[in-house]
């Protein structure tokens, strides 16, 4: 048989690989999970107040100490008879993945097998990438063990597999180590230019496994935001037979282990394409992650979506106090709050009795920190407020308990201890620190049992370590800026010690606490903080009014949405705090009007933020960077209007290849490769080289079409309008909307490796001004240089604007310089750019 006519043979049946392709076609076992702490040891303190966005090396934590010594001596015998329990089918990820976060150090591993069919029989060469380490038997016979174990950090090897002529039998044993976030993946990659065929080792017809592989590319939510409480799945065609859908959401991740919010099932029925989900309608409002498997007979197949519910209504509370308002937010989080820390300080505030909710809020907070795992420090300073403040409101039992686990508690490296608590962090440095701080305070004259210190001395260290975070963040400002996601967490140790500390310390921490609000001030429009921001995930890009810091804006400027998310808020709400009246003055534009601010953030001016608001949109972005450098979770361009608080836009480029995956970077948070940024009033540029071997060669922009009023794709503009609020975005390459699977309704792509973004906001003032502003992008004109490295601008009636990847901004030929490189923000008032 010749070799064209094997290679047709090949993609008749099967799944084909080939060069440069990856094996995505497995069988596959349970994951088997261990706790695996290792021996207690100090660890090194490699905190150096130099605060960045990115990976942070620790060193070696224990249970990665006792994993090296395992590995160095063992042999892993291969078991060939594990019970196959779901399909890891082609479609969404090139990569065999099942990253996810464990608060506890855990070992991982899973069995997985398919069987690879050659065109030409013999060695076989592959690329092997991995985080975490690989063993691969090819008929019974040991072939490749790769085991790095660098934690969160992917390895690349090459191997050779020898395939027989009528195929091979794979099996693949892959591990990890947990350390909390845990990046879990291999990835098996043709470098040979015969191809493969990947069969399932499973006794179902090609049929089933088809259908399975095509509801598992394509499910999507529909809509992405539930107002009605009706969760309904939309699948890419009508499926041919009954498939059976489960589908689970697990509490937060900070309240793993207790019961699913929601466990349900239900059957998509033959000649069908939708399928509508029982009991979402009792699930809270939040940005939930979705966990479903599909199934046919005995054969599964597991997909994580995700989806927002979105019912309560947006408050109006600007005609009450700002006391009012914060009572407002107790009784509803004693009512309404996640079952944490932060709701027994709402309860105890809002003068509520102690009940089985206040008992199950402490049993939880004292679970977390008992065990130290990670993120308990978030849950400690608010504990410690209730010891402070509430102490004769709590039963003595409870009290007992709470004082006990204070005492025991890890509060820094010196400390011994074999958890994977993070340290190193902006937002966990402050909460160690303040958590040591207000619980030496606490207990002066009392010994804590891992450190062996007297209360006093904690205190004392405590005290040094927070002078020397405040030093850092008061000079560089912080590197997580505007981030829903961690300014809450800031909030935790900040409020705290304006609340319970004294001098300078509580000083530091209430003009830090201004310094946020007036940041939340600036980015806050119609009830919803957001904008670019140093860390951001896809729940805060894509539902802002259910992140933790939406509840902040509304209690502090009165408008906007209150959440079941108690990090902070009831320590907001419990004390006297007030925000300064120059945050208020900056939340609401007069209509006409518009604001600007530029001001940097991060060390060394890791951002220079812009911001340009009116009442109807906001524009706001970090100029320059390091652009061309792997990116993290920085939101570099983000656009959001008024009139709908899902109306949003912005750019990037994906850091991986699921869609609704969750890596830093991940398909739509962050930036795989960094672009070159520039924003000058209402108009932003973005510059982007990914590189010749770029994983995924394209840009794209998120448009969630269902939340504007229109929505228009023409000669490459995307031209959008919300309210009186427009925006346009155009690349310098072809702008293609995505009309399948998870990226339809919302995602336009720009393919190629070198490509320009421009953005552009303005305001309404008539029924004619949509035309206006069309007619105003006819005139506009965006050029990229041959070799990729000069994007121009050219408007009819604004200046000429040049972003040049090594130089940066220009205007009319002019290089623009930086207006203010201050923490402290420029703030500036002009009239409103209109059409």
């Amino acid at each position: 048989m010749s070799e064209v006519s094997a290679a047709k043979r090949l993609r008749e049946r099967g799944f084909p690989v080939d060069t440069g392709g990856s094996v995505t076609a497995w069988a596959m076992g349970d994951i088997v999970q261990t706790y695996y702490p290792g021996e207690p040891a100090l660890a090194e303190d490699r905190v150096n107040y130099r605060f960045i966005n990115g990976f942070v090396d620790v060193g070696d934590l224990p249970c990665r100490v006792a994993l090296w010594k395992e590995v160095g001596s063992r042999t892993v015998e291969l078991q060939s008879d594990f019970a196959v329990t779901g399909l890891y089918l082609p479609g969404f990820n090139r990569r065999v993945e099942f990253s996810d976060f464990w608060h506890r150090p855990t070992r991982l591993s899973r069995w997985l097998r398919t069987r690879l069919v050659p065109t030409v029989p013999g060695s076989h060469h592959f690329r092997l990438s991995t985080c975490g380490g690989v063993h691969v038997w090819v008929d019974g016979v040991l072939a490749a063990r790769f085991e790095p174990f660098q934690r969160n950090k992917e390895s690349v090897t090459e191997i050779a597999l020898p395939l027989a002529d009528h195929g091979s039998e794979i099996v693949v044993l892959t591990e990890e180590l947990a350390e909390r976030d845990a990046l879990w993946f291999f990835e098996l990659t043709l470098l040979d230019t015969t191809p493969l065929r990947a069969e399932l080792p499973v006794d179902v017809s090609p049929d089933i496994i088809g259908l399975l592989k095509a509801l598992a590319t394509d499910v999507r939510p529909d809509p992405m935001h539930v107002c009605d409480g009706r969760v309904v799945l939309e699948f890419g065609v009508p499926v041919e037979m009954d498939v059976e859908v489960t589908a689970q959401v697990l509490p937060s991740v900070h309240m793993r282990g207790k019961p699913p919010l929601l466990d349900t099932r239900g059957t998509l029925k033959a000649g069908e394409r939708r399928l509508t989900l029982d009991g979402a309608q009792f699930l809270p409002d939040g940005y939930h992650a979705l966990n479903l498997t599909f199934s046919v007979g005995e054969t599964r197949v597991a997909r994580h979506i995700a989806f927002a519910t979105f019912k309560e209504a947006p408050r109006d509370m600007r005609r009450l106090s700002l006391d009012e308002r914060k009572a407002v937010a107790l009784d509803y989080m004693a009512s309404h709050g996640e079952l944490r820390a932060g709701r027994a300080i709402a309860a105890l505030a809002a003068g509520r009795s102690v009940d089985d909710a206040f008992y199950e809020v402490i049993g939880n907070t004292l679970a977390a920190i008992d065990e130290r795992r990670d993120c308990s420090d978030f849950v400690l300073v608010p504990l410690l407020w209730v010891a402070a403040c509430y102490r004769d409101g709590v039963p003595t039992d409870l009290m007992t308990a709470i004082d006990r686990s204070i005492l025991n508690y890890r509060y820094w490296v010196d400390e011994p201890g074999n958890d994977v608590m993070w340290f190193w962090s902006e937002n966990h440095v402050l909460c160690f620190h303040v958590s040591q701080y207000l619980a030496g305070r606490l207990y002066p004259d009392r010994r804590f049992e891992c450190s062996g210190r007297w209360g006093h001395e904690q205190t004392a260290l405590a005290e040094n370590r927070l002078m020397r975070w405040f030093d850092s963040v008061e000079v560089h400002g912080l590197a997580e800026w505007n981030s829903a996601a961690y300014y809450p967490i800031d909030f935790i140790g900040l409020l705290a010690l304006e609340h319970l500390a004294e001098g300078e310390i509580r000083d530091r921490a209430r003009n830090l606490l201004d310094r946020l609000f007036l940041m939340i001030g600036f980015h806050t429009l119609a009830g919803v903080p957001a904008g670019t921001m140093g860390r951001a995930y896809d729940k805060e890009l894509r539902a802002g009014p259910l992140t933790e810091l939406a509840p902040f804006a509304t209690v502090a400027f009165g408008q906007g949405w209150l959440n079941d998310g108690v990090a902070a808020l009831p320590m907001f709400a419990a004390a006297s705090y007030s925000p300064p009246a120059e945050a208020r003055d900056v939340v609401d534009p007069p209509v006409g009007k518009a604001v600007t601010a530029h001001y940097v953030q991060g060390h060394d001016e890791a951002a220079r933020l812009v911001l340009y608001k009116t009442a109807a949109v906001q524009l706001s972005s970090t100029m320059d960077g390091k652009p061309g450098g792997r990116g993290h979770q920085q939101h570099i361009l983000d656009i959001r209007f008024a009139a709908n608080p899902l109306a949003k836009a912005w750019v990037n480029h994906p850091g991986e290849d699921d869609p609704w995956g969750h890596q830093r970077p991940s398909y739509w948070a962050g930036n795989g490769s960094m672009p070159r940024a520039a924003q000058y009033g209402n108009a932003a540029l973005l510059l982007y080289d990914l590189g010749a071997d770029a994983r995924l060669p394209f840009t794209h922009a998120y448009v969630e079409r269902s939340a504007f009023d229109e929505v228009i794709l023409e000669d490459n503009w995307i031209i959008v309008k919300s309210g009186r609020g427009f925006a346009a975005l155009t690349a310098t390459r072809p702008i293609v909307p995505v009309e399948t699977g998870p990226g339809a309704g919302i995602e336009f792509r720009a393919e190629g490796t070198n490509v320009a973004w421009y953005g552009l906001v303005g305001d309404g003032t008539d029924a004619d001004s949509l035309q206006r502003f069309r007619l105003q992008l006819l005139k506009t004109q965006l050029e990229l240089s041959a070799d990729g490295r000069r994007a121009v601008l050219q408007q009819s009636d604004g200046p000429l604007l040049s972003l040049d990847w090594t130089e940066g901004l220009s205007v009319d030929g002019q290089p623009y310089v930086f207006p203010n490189r201050s923490i402290d923000p420029l703030i500036r008032w002009a009239d409103a750019v209109s059409f």
